[in-house]
């Protein structure tokens, strides 16, 4: 997929359910702007916290249907947990680049105790809601980090070495820089959109 069209997709709220994860999304992003007001490095450290839950929830609720069921998961399991593994990466690697103060980690303790809570009720009430507002989550992400990306080349955010974790996992060179450390994980915000909203699409699909 050209990387063009990548970072512009975005899904059109079809429905009500839509509609409503999308107002959701945008609230939360309220929010994000407002506290971190331009603190990229230490907005992903947050939100990358936050962002590891869908995967590690969707992948156990996904694992206990198929045994519960005897029925396949059709690759989901799989995909679901690598996401959640994806986005702890994000995470330890801006730990590096941020270095969260002893409020940011009380706040990450806070926030991901509340989301997880959220979203594991929410995937048992509804999987294809919580595979939407994830997509919405997703989408929002790859602008931020378009907007960190624009940040950093216009000079206002240093363009500082690449921390050895990301340069490991991402198989970078070995000068590499945060800017190139912000397009892989902005690759991937943009992977776990298409993933998430078209799960969400495939079980919109299913019979009721």
């Amino acid at each position: 997929m050209p990387e063009s069209q990548a970072l512009d997709r975005h899904h059109t709220p079809t429905c009500l359910s839509d509609r409503i994860a999308y107002r959701v999304v945008k609230f939360m992003r309220f929010f994000a702007d407002a506290f971190f007001s331009g603190r990229y490095g230490h907005r992903a450290v947050v939100l990358e916290t936050v962002a590891a839950v869908p995967g590690m929830v969707g992948g156990a609720l996904q694992h206990l249907r198929s045994l519960r069921r005897l029925e396949n998961d059709h690759g989901w399991i799989h995909t679901l947990l690598e996401e959640a593994e994806n986005e702890r990466m994000h995470l330890l690697t801006f730990i590096e680049i941020a270095k969260p103060s002893k409020f940011e980690r009380l706040l990450i303790v806070l926030a991901q105790g509340i989301f997880y809570n959220a979203f594991f009720i929410l995937y048992l009430c509804s999987s294809r809601i919580a595979h939407r507002i994830v997509g919405y989550l997703e989408e929002e992400a790859v602008y931020s980090y378009t907007e960190y990306l624009n940040g950093v080349d216009s000079g206002k955010y240093e363009n500082i070495p690449a921390p050895q974790i990301a340069i490991d996992y991402w198989n970078l060179a070995s000068d590499a820089k945060l800017r190139d450390v912000i397009l892989v994980v902005r690759d991937d915000e943009a992977s776990h959109r298409n993933v998430n909203h078209d799960f969400a699409n495939t079980l919109e699909e299913l019979p009721k």
